[in-house]
C-alpha cells in the first residue's frame, strides 16, 4: 500500500483536498464527476512508478467552492496555475470522463508543463448522431450500474457502506456537475475545432462497452489530437482504470516509458 498523504492546499483562492503518494515523475490524475474519495487500486499501481497526485476539483468532495467557477475552462485554468504553483515539470496528465475533457482543455491552453496526456473516456466534444447517455436523468444506482460492462463490479461498488458525509459529498458532486455540464449536455462546442493544438504524446482510452460515453467518441478524440494513440478495452464499460485496472496500468506505464525524456 502506498503511503497516501492528505493535505488541504490554497491555490488561486481556494482550498482544495489533494490525494498524493509514490516517488518519481509526476502524474496528475482528474477525476470524473464521482469523485475522488478514495484512493483506488490503481492510484497504488501507479504510486510505485510515480508521484501521484489526486486532488479533488473545486466544488467536489472537499475542496471548496469558489465564486469564480462557472465552466470547465475555468477548471483548466485553475488547474494550469496549479501545476505552476507545485512547481511541476513534465507532468504526466491524466483525466477520465469529466476529468478527461478538464485535461483537454488544460492542455489546448498550454503544453508548456506537460510530458504526455492521457484521456480515459473523456467527454468534452459532440459526435454527430451519436448521442451520450443523459446522466442527469439516472438514479445513482441506474449510473452505477452503467458504468460497468461487469455487473457483478456494479454490484460490488452498490455494496460499499456508505456514511452520512459520503451521502453529502456525493449530492456536492452531482450538483458541480450538473452546474459545469447541464449545458450543453457534456461538451463544449468550441473544444473540437482547437484540439489540434496539442502537441504533446496522448493516449486515449476507452472501453468497448463503455454505455456512457460511446466508444465511438474514441476515434473521433484520435482524428482531432496530432499524432494521438487510440486504445480499447475489451469488455470493459466506461471505467477502464477501475474495471480493467491491471490491463490499464499496463498500457498506461508502457505509454508513458515510451515518451523521450
Amino acid at each position: 500500500m502506498a503511503n497516501v498523504k492528505e493535505t488541504m492546499l490554497r491555490i488561486a483562492g481556494c482550498a482544495v483536498s489533494v490525494k498524493r503518494a509514490g516517488q518519481g515523475p509526476p502524474l496528475l490524475f482528474l477525476h470524473g464527476g464521482g469523485g475522488a474519495a478514495r484512493w483506488l487500486p490503481f492510484m497504488g499501481g501507479l504510486a510505485e512508478r510515480f508521484d501521484v497526485i489526486v486532488p479533488e476539483h473545486p466544488s467536489f468532495g472537499r475542496s471548496e467552492t469558489p465564486e469564480w467557477l462557472d465552466t470547465i475552462g475555468d477548471l483548466a485554468f485553475f488547474y494550469l496555475d496549479f501545476i505552476g504553483e507545485l512547481g511541476l515539470e513534465r507532468v504526466h496528465l491524466v483525466g477520465n470522463s469529466m476529468g478527461g475533457w478538464i485535461a483537454a482543455e488544460l492542455a489546448v491552453r498550454s503544453t508548456h508543463d506537460l510530458a504526455s496526456l492521457t484521456l480515459i473516456a473523456p467527454a468534452g466534444i459532440h459526435v454527430k448522431g451519436v448521442p451520450m447517455a443523459d446522466i442527469f436523468l439516472m438514479s445513482y444506482e441506474q449510473l452505477t450500474r452503467n458504468m460497468f460492462a461487469d455487473p457483478t463490479v456494479a454490484d460490488v461498488v452498490l455494496s460499499l457502506p456508505v456514511s452520512e458525509e459520503e451521502q453529502d459529498l456525493r449530492l456536492k458532486n452531482a450538483l458541480a456537475v450538473a452546474k459545469l455540464c447541464w449545458q450543453p449536455r457534456l461538451h463544449n462546442p468550441h473544444l473540437a475545432k482547437w484540439l489540434h493544438r496539442i502537441d504533446v504524446p496522448t493516449l486515449i482510452c476507452w472501453g468497448d462497452s463503455d454505455k456512457l460515453l460511446p466508444p465511438a467518441y474514441g476515434p473521433a478524440f484520435r482524428d482531432l489530437i496530432p499524432g494521438s494513440r487510440l486504445e480499447l478495452f475489451e469488455h470493459c464499460g466506461h471505467l477502464p482504470h477501475a474495471e480493467c485496472g491491471a490491463e490499464f496500468l499496463r498500457r498506461l506505464t508502457g505509454f508513458i516509458e515510451g515518451v523521450r525524456p
